[in-house]
């Protein structure tokens, strides 16, 4: 039996396009000899979906563009979609996470989703009713004389020999295998962040192994909003060995040979592994994501801020590769406190990438805003607010452009300054996308490093060797108000993606004051992150859809 991996880029909510994507995939398969094609989770729909599902109309429409894929394919091999189903039963959430099996020209069956995520950026338990035992359904079809069990999503996420807690009680895999599948498939859309491919298969390598059945995991690829799929669909043979597997972060089509008795005939040379290092993982997952909340939303030319340093240099390198250097505008806004390297960098970046650039100098506007405040502000001393007052000046004169040439504005701020609000409100924050706002600063560092070393020197030198500033006053460096960065992306790895107390960082080695102030400038800056651009996610903790934490509280972590 040849099954199909249909690892495509949907958009949330263009039914009929999904539906393309899919009937092209199914016939790519045909030509291939697949006798089944799987897709991924919701695919149909788009994942993820949220409160779309609200909307009956979308849940009919949904419907009723499935019924006409399934009639569309009626000479075509059976197929896996993805879709949610209308619960019918008195009780429950009025929604099935649910895979339709189209064969023949009709739905002939449709499986439902057992286990809800309700974790990090998943809230399905507030759409989805969970198919429980009473409902007493199979969970398996016949193809090629096979029985072939369906699984979605987190159903593979909960084996108890392989998790230390487990989040469920139920084990969808392993009632499958009591009631002898001869493979697993798998629909899937499963968000990237670094380190989750090398867990995931050998996750999914453990559970086949065990089970003794081969599994296939479907997964969708590309952006949408702030969350990256990854795509790596894979094929494991009930060995546990890894049989086939698709690209990462790309569409693909792959076309698996299970035998006659869901055994595999041959050997395949597929290596499973830690891939690529996490600076060109992260690299290629922004680039994906940039450019698919680009065209998703509708727009095709993007402009930031390029002041020189190593935060917008990225982020223009990031643009110019997602969307072609020809659609992005960086703009220099030099204040008096801009330094001329930084003119000159930022200026022979732009020319190294081939992207457009201008200058818009800001000093007189500076002045204005003085005069303007000059009597408000009579008798006190310059702080943090006229440095804020030359951000915003750059912030408005960038929404401007931005409005004007309709084009989508990137945010250049990294992680470490979004968690402890080295940023401006109005300010540097403006703009429609934060692409490396899920970066720490150490890893924007590493990103261009590995760019260079790979693409040759397109940023300058000095970009990734001189003191990192904002320059807002005169000989200013991120150090004067900030910890050193490796200092401060330890204390917010282990504050922020694993939620440690205070008292267990300082007791890794971290000075008790340095640790103090960045917990109270943490919690200090909820009120700017609730403000933020949306930021492209791709650490386990990210701060966006995953994050909650509420403003006003008081908590001494």
């Amino acid at each position: 039996m040849r099954i199909a991996m249909l690892q495509n880029n949907f958009l949330v909510g263009d039914l009929e396009g999904n539906a393309a994507r899919i009937a092209a995939a199914v016939f790519a398969a045909a030509r291939e000899g697949a006798d089944l094609c799987v897709s991924s989770e919701l695919s149909l729909l788009g994942y993820p979906p949220q409160d779309l599902l609200l909307n009956e109309s979308f849940i009919n429409d949904g419907w009723r563009v499935l019924c006409r894929l399934a009639q569309a394919l009626c000479y075509a091999p059976p197929v896996l979609v993805g879709v949610a189903e209308r619960n019918t039963r008195s009780r429950g959430r009025p929604l099935w996470n649910s895979a339709a099996l189209l064969r023949a020209g009709s739905v002939e069956a449709v499986f439902h989703k057992t286990l809800l995520p309700t974790y990090d950026v998943f809230n399905e338990d507030r759409y989805f009713e969970s198919l429980d035992e009473s409902l007493n359904e199979s969970g398996w079809f016949e193809a090629c004389g096979l029985r072939i069990g369906v699984t979605i999503c987190e159903d593979i996420w909960n084996d108890k020999d392989f998790w230390k807690s487990r989040r469920y009680k139920i084990d969808p895999v392993q009632r499958l295998a009591e009631q002898g599948v001869h493979c697993i498939v798998n629909l899937s859309a499963s968000p990237f962040h670094l380190g989750k491919h090398a867990f995931r298969q050998t996750m999914l390598s453990d559970l086949a192994r065990k089970h003794r059945v081969p599994l296939i995991y479907v997964n969708q690829v590309g952006g949408n909003d702030d969350l990256i799929f990854d795509g790596r669909s894979s094929a494991f043979a009930s060995s546990g060995t890894l049989i086939a597997s698709a690209k990462a972060f790309g569409e693909d089509m792959v076309v698996v040979d299970l035998g006659r008795q869901g055994h595999v005939p041959m050997p395949h040379d597929e290596q499973m592994g830690e891939g690529p290092p996490p600076e060109e993982e992260a690299f290629t997952a922004l680039v994906l994501g940039t450019g698919d909340y680009l065209r998703k939303t509708g727009f095709s030319t993007a402009l930031l801020g390029l002041s020189g340093g190593i935060d917008s240099s990225l982020v223009a390198v990031i643009a110019a590769r997602a969307l072609g250097p020809e659609n992005v505008l960086g703009v220099l806004l030099p204040s008096p406190y801009t330094s001329s390297a930084s003119i000159e960098d930022a200026l022979e970046l732009s020319g190294n990438l081939g992207m457009r650039s201008m200058t818009m100098p800001i000093d007189k506007l500076m002045g204005g805003f003085e005069m303007a405040l000059r009597d408000a502000f009579a008798g006190r001393v310059e702080d943090v607010t006229e440095e804020n007052i030359q951000a915003r000046i750059r912030g408005n004169l960038l929404m401007a452009l931005s409005n004007k040439f309709k084009s989508m504005l990137l945010t250049t701020g990294n992680k470490s300054e979004l968690a402890v609000g080295y940023c401006t409100l109005y300010g540097d924050m403006a703009g429609g996308l934060a692409v490396i706002a899920d970066a720490p600063k150490t890893l924007v560092y590493a990103m261009a490093k590995w760019f260079n070393a790979t693409h040759g020197r397109v940023i300058p030198e000095r970009i990734l060797t001189r003191s990192p500033t904002a320059e807002l006053r005169p000989n200013q460096t991120d150090q004067d108000s900030l910890p050193d960065y490796a200092v401060l992306d330890g204390i917010l790895k282990r504050y922020v993606q694993e939620h440690r107390s205070s008292e267990e960082i300082v007791r890794d080695g971290f000075a008790p004051e340095v640790v103090s102030r960045v917990v109270k400038l943490i919690k200090a800056a909820e009120f700017k992150r609730r403000q933020a651009a949306p930021g492209l996610k791709i650490t386990d903790v990210a701060f966006g859809s995953g994050w909650r934490m509420p403003v006003a509280a008081r908590w001494p972590m």
